[in-house]
């Protein structure tokens, strides 16, 4: 948000633990998403207690669902620019896409 707030970009933040992403807005993210599809799922301490591996989410519909079931696993930040998205680490990342 800093970073757009700098830029002078108007933007909408959404907080996905009170409003998480819909199965209609995560295949929206992912058709924009200039990164694989992937590394919308956080390898982290979560990831290991629901015993997921690598395998369980290499496709769309796999890491739709798995976002869906566990709102928690979302990498974030993930900034949408029009027809573009990107997952916002680092932050260099966003400073590109919404300068561009």
């Amino acid at each position: 948000m800093r970073i757009a707030e700098e830029l002078g970009v108007d933007f909408e933040a959404v907080v996905y633990r009170t409003t998480p992403p819909d199965e209609a807005t995560l295949r929206d993210i992912i058709a924009k998403l200039e990164d694989p599809p992937t590394d919308l799922v956080r390898r982290d301490s979560l990831f290991k207690k629901l015993e997921l591996s690598d395998d369980d989410v290499q496709s769309v519909d796999q890491v739709v669902d798995t976002i869906l079931a566990n709102k928690m696993i979302m990498q974030r930040p993930v900034v949408v620019a029009g027809d573009r998205a990107i997952i916002g680490r680092p932050k260099e990342r966003v400073r590109e896409l919404l300068s561009g």
